[in-house]
């Protein structure tokens, strides 16, 4: 498989997998059937934003799957040891998963009318699992995507994560949201080359493929202004709307040095694994096996020709110290770039951090969740008020959404308990409402199934009310009068009775 080069023009082996390689040379294309010929230029554009940030893309991949290579000094390490060294070292994994892990979407708050209609769509389309995958490919690449589409066949409503190896947008300064972008959906798995892609623009969207020998389209309207394409993006910036990626410069260079220093120590203990001896004094053909020498458990060595007897020395096995200590002031610089603690980059220090060393350090890194987790919210609604969009919903009703997030900060039982029934003391109404309950520890779902359960009891406590009532009317009907078989009502024994004329 070829060699890919990033950016700076640093030839990178790329131990990609074939199953995501894509080779960059396909997408090369100049003439599509069925494409207006105004729309023509973005799509050539979109596929050289896509050429262009490949290989950078593919980098990033190969340190957060743990395939890069070892890059060391020539001169240090022996070759031989060099190409035995694998990858050892998780940190860039650790820095998307340590992230990401603390954004666990949960659903949407909708107004009455449309919370039906919003859990059908993120119960059909497994949002919460499909957040999540974007989120983890927005940490590693910097951003991505989501579509929102109709099937044809079906009606069904498809909300799908797109990575950013296979997918490239063009941002809209002037709107704030995308102005086109372009996913990839098919290849050639024995070469790599592009099979298939979408362009989507403003109003429609364009399904390409070159499965009858030539590049054809198909065009299908969606008469909205706008692609039905949202971004997630970590970290946006003015100067980069679409984001930075977890995976930086320094910390790809930083990960490069922690493998270089495990190397270094390995070589060093594999040099004194095997005892050292020097015989000073002695022939260097003093015996036919010298090994055997070494190992057996009675020697002897006779004088030399003039008499002296030679004397033995072994050279003392080197301390890993200098090692260790180099690698755990890497590790203090992996934790000051990602905000992760230095013990959870397996380094523990000699002097362990106090409670509140560590709770500092975890709040650095759940600071940073809370502030992504409402742009990831955001981008979220978009998409789902995109897709409620094609269905007809109220504008002025999908604007109430509100995505619902599990807490970042995690909260002992003991302290959540005492908040809440502070909280309830003084006002019960905030602790019996969903904002109330989530602050208390319970998740959506639970808080989804306490109400059920509330409906179901005011519903029998209701039918238990009125089986009440008629009971007492009842008794007071059967205690009032009698009724016979004609229908004629006449007075229960317990009245005086007329007498007779």
């Amino acid at each position: 498989m070829p060699n890919t080069t990033d950016t700076q023009g640093m030839a990178v082996s790329n131990p990609i997998t074939r199953d995501a390689y894509l080779a960059v040379e396909s997408a090369n294309i100049t003439q599509i059937t069925g494409v207006d010929e105004q729309d023509m230029p973005t799509v050539k554009d979109l596929l050289k934003t896509w050429r262009d940030h490949y290989a950078r893309n593919v980098l990033r991949s190969i340190y957060y799957e743990g395939k890069y290579h070892y890059e060391g000094v020539s001169y240090s390490i022996p070759e031989q040891m060099k190409q035995m060294a694998r990858p050892m070292i998780g940190w860039p994994n650790k820095a998307v998963r340590a992230l990401a892990d603390l954004s666990v979407f949960e659903g949407f708050d909708a107004p009455d009318s449309l919370q039906g209609q919003v859990n059908e769509l993120a119960e059909d389309n497994e949002l919460d699992v499909a957040v999540s995958q974007s989120i983890v490919s927005a940490y590693t690449h910097g951003c991505s995507f989501l579509t929102i589409s109709e099937d044809p066949d079906t009606g069904r409503m498809l909300i799908m994560p797109r990575s950013a190896d296979w997918s490239a947008g063009i941002w809209d300064r002037r709107r704030r949201r995308l102005a086109s972008a372009l996913t990839i959906t098919d290849k050639d798995n024995k070469t790599g080359h592009i099979t298939a892609f979408n362009v989507w623009l403003p109003g429609k969207v364009y399904e390409i493929d070159n499965s009858e020998g030539t590049w054809q389209a198909q065009r299908l309207d969606t008469n909205l202004d706008r692609p039905s394409v949202v971004p997630l993006a970590y970290d946006a910036q003015l100067s980069h709307p679409l984001g930075y990626s977890r995976i930086s410069r320094t910390l790809m260079n930083l990960t490069d040095f922690g493998l270089r220093t495990m190397v270094r120590m390995e070589a060093t203990a594999e040099f004194y694994a095997a005892p050292r001896v020097w015989f000073l004094g002695a022939s260097k053909k003093f015996t036919n096996d010298t090994w055997s020498s070494i190992v057996s458990v009675m020697n002897g060595m006779p004088a030399n020709k003039n008499g002296d007897k030679p004397t033995m020395q072994q050279l003392q096995q080197a301390t890993m110290t200098p090692h260790a200590d180099m690698l755990r002031t890497i590790a203090l610089m992996v934790s000051s770039e990602t905000d992760i603690p230095v013990n959870d980059l397996g380094v523990t220090m000699d002097n362990p951090a106090s409670a509140e060393a560590m709770a500092e350090a975890e709040r650095k890194l759940s600071r940073t969740a809370d502030r992504q987790n409402k742009r990831f919210g955001r981008a979220v609604k978009d998409a789902l008020g995109i897709a409620l969009a094609y269905q007809g919903a109220d504008p002025d009703a999908v604007r109430e959404l509100r995505p619902i997030w599990a807490p970042v900060k995690e909260t002992s039982d003991a302290a959540r308990a005492d908040w809440y029934q502070k909280v309830a003391s003084t006002n019960p109404d905030f602790a019996d409402s969903d904002v109330g309950l989530t602050r208390a520890g319970l998740s959506w779902d639970e808080i989804k199934a306490h109400r059920a359960y509330e409906k179901q009891k005011r519903s029998e406590q209701a039918v238990d009310a009125l089986r009440a009532r008629l009971h007492t009317a009842d008794e007071t009907t059967t205690t009032g009068t009698e009724v016979v078989a004609n229908g004629q009502q006449q007075p229960s024994a317990e009245q005086p009775q007329p007498s007779a004329a």
